[in-house]
């Protein structure tokens, strides 16, 4: 339940706190005071689309702040699976802020998310039903939805979905199969041909890197000996670096007996002669074994052509045409094993399409059974909201299997006597469209696990006993569940739990909106207000209390 809303720089609203209770909360005030506005934070906070227009004027940035208490445990689960901290309490707080380089802010319990996480969430929170509502209300899919919901089909339909899925992507690879079978041996053909020279030339990751180190060696070779040579004679030769260094440690040894210091540097010019003389001997090897013949580099340049021409075909590297090699090993063995392969996939096909039709016909047989009920329901709602002569029919027609499941779904409806059921889109009108979306609301209270209704202005084109029957009918919803309504009829916000007084005021050129909570005598005065405008009389504010206290009595 949505226990407290926060905003902050959202249009006409400066700051602004609202504690709301469950049952029936209504949200009243003259047109343009800023009722919208709430509805359109609560709508920001939940993760729907917005935008910096939104933002009041001069600020570079809004915020909302929603509280929910006793969260359920479908939103537990959410928390669990996105590494959430649930709050001990089992509260939850939800906040978005809106800057205007477009950059939003979205946390769960303090913790940053995504705008679809938070949207995710939020659709398990609240469910909003505004004007714009009613073209979801046309919708086929939607209506679809609704019967689903009402048969409790959802696990049946992620087992069809699933199954679906399996059934499309085994036929896309049957196709594809197919398409491949009129091409298969001279396909074939030309794989073994490329697996062939690929294989056949044994190169290996790496190769001409190595090839062109060994190549540059050899064009230096020449230099590389008379540097080996020369060092060789520097240290060798008589008298040369190992001979002077041994005759510096033999005029040292002299006088290591009197001088103790002297004894170490003996010692170490001793060690330098010795390795002196095992440097000269590894170079003299080295020397001698430094001869590569004129027939090595033709060998590289060949191995290198070789290389090079398969880059040219078969991929820039040795690693791409390896990787290459492999892939078309996979694809020879599939074609080698073609036909099985077929017979396999086509089996897997008959097997996911038995898998497909089962589900499909449990969703069938449910949504027809539901659909009934459905009607029956939803013209025993409409009926008591002042449409006695309405005809209600949920029109299932048969089609080719689709992600959905066999069947189209397209609600009709007939409000006068003698007119043939047609869909709501073409008869409804704006105050039809708010009471049948109350009737199935209402319909389906029991399936739909939100907690918080939200109803934006439902009494839209309707006045009288109709607005007397909507008022009691969000009365009966909100005993389960808590509603949050933006009215301008009396009669709705006399039935009221909770009652909310927005309030436009304009001081230095500037418009603040505020948002108070109403005790019996205020509600009996903005009842009196929208009844008779200005002017509001002593008997009109009895009346009112009237309404009010009847209201109260109904409630028992």
């Amino acid at each position: 339940m949505l226990t407290g809303l926060k905003i902050e720089n959202i249009a006409v609203i400066e700051n602004a706190s609202l504690e709301f209770g469950p049952g029936l909360n209504v949200l009243t005030g003259e047109t343009g005071a800023g009722k919208s506005i709430v509805i359109d934070s609560i709508n920001a906070v939940i993760g729907e689309r917005t935008s910096r227009e939104l933002i009041r004027d001069g600020c570079d940035k809004a915020k909302v702040v929603a509280q929910f208490s006793d969260i359920g445990a479908n939103i537990c689960t959410f928390l669990h699976d996105n590494d959430i901290e649930k709050n001990d309490d089992n509260s939850l707080i939800i906040s978005r802020s809106i800057s205007l380089s477009g950059k939003n802010i979205c946390k769960i319990n303090d913790w940053p998310v995504t705008v679809s996480k938070l949207k995710e969430l939020g659709a398990m929170l609240i469910n909003i039903h505004g004007q714009h509502d009613s073209l979801t209300l046309m919708s086929q899919d939607k209506q679809l939805e609704y019967i689903d919901l009402l048969a409790g089909n959802s696990e049946v339909k992620g087992k069809y979905k699933s199954a679906f899925s399996e059934l499309i992507k085994t036929k896309k690879e049957l196709d594809r199969l197919y398409d491949l079978s009129d091409e298969k041996n001279s396909r074939l053909e030309y794989i073994n041909f490329v697996i062939d020279e690929i294989s056949g030339a044994e190169i290996r990751d790496g190769e001409e890197e190595e090839l062109l180190k060994e190549k540059e060696l050899i064009q230096n070779s020449s230099d590389v000996k008379k540097a080996l040579e020369k060092v060789y004679s520097a240290i060798s030769e008589e008298n040369g670096l190992s001979d002077s260094v041994a005759a510096c440690s033999d005029e040292l040894d002299k006088f290591t007996g009197l001088y103790a210091d002297i004894d170490s540097v003996a010692k170490g010019l001793k060690g330098l002669s010795y390795d002196l003389s095992e440097y000269a001997s590894q170079i003299r090897d080295l020397s001698d074994k430094f001869f590569f013949g004129s027939e090595r580099i033709s060998e590289i340049n060949d191995r290198l052509d070789v290389i090079y021409r398969l880059s040219m075909k078969y991929g820039k590297n040795e690693k791409e045409i390896l990787e290459n090699y492999d892939k078309l090993i996979v694809e020879k063995d599939e074609l080698d094993n073609f036909d099985e392969k077929i017979a396999e996939l086509e089996k897997t096909l008959c097997s996911n399409s038995d898998t497909v039709k089962k589900y499909s016909s449990q969703l069938t047989a449910s949504r027809k059974k539901t659909a009934l009920d459905f009607e029956k329901k939803v013209i025993e709602e409409l009926r008591f909201l002042d449409m006695p002569n309405v005809e209600f029919k949920v029109d299932i027609k048969e089609t080719p299997l689709n992600s959905k499941g066999a069947e189209s779904v397209n609600f009709l409806m007939s409000v006068n006597p003698g007119q043939a059921p047609e869909p709501i889109s073409k008869i409804a009108s704006g105050g039809e469209l708010s009471r049948i979306m109350l009737a199935i609301k209402n319909v389906l209270s029991g399936a739909d696990e939100t907690e918080t209704l939200v109803f934006d202005e439902i009494d839209t084109g309707v006045s009288g006993s109709a607005a007397e029957k909507i008022a009691l009918k969000l009365d009966s919803v909100s005993k389960g569940r808590q509603v949050i309504c933006v009215t301008h009829l009396p009669r709705i916000a006399a039935q009221a739990d909770n009652h909310f007084k927005i309030i436009k005021t304009v001081d230095k050129n500037q418009t603040y909106t505020s948002i108070i909570p109403l005790g019996f005598d205020e509600r009996a005065e903005e009842l009196a207000n929208i009844t008779a405008g200005s002017g509001v009389t002593p008997l009109q504010i009895e009346t009112a209390k009237e309404m009010l206290n009847k209201a109260k009595e109904t409630k028992k």
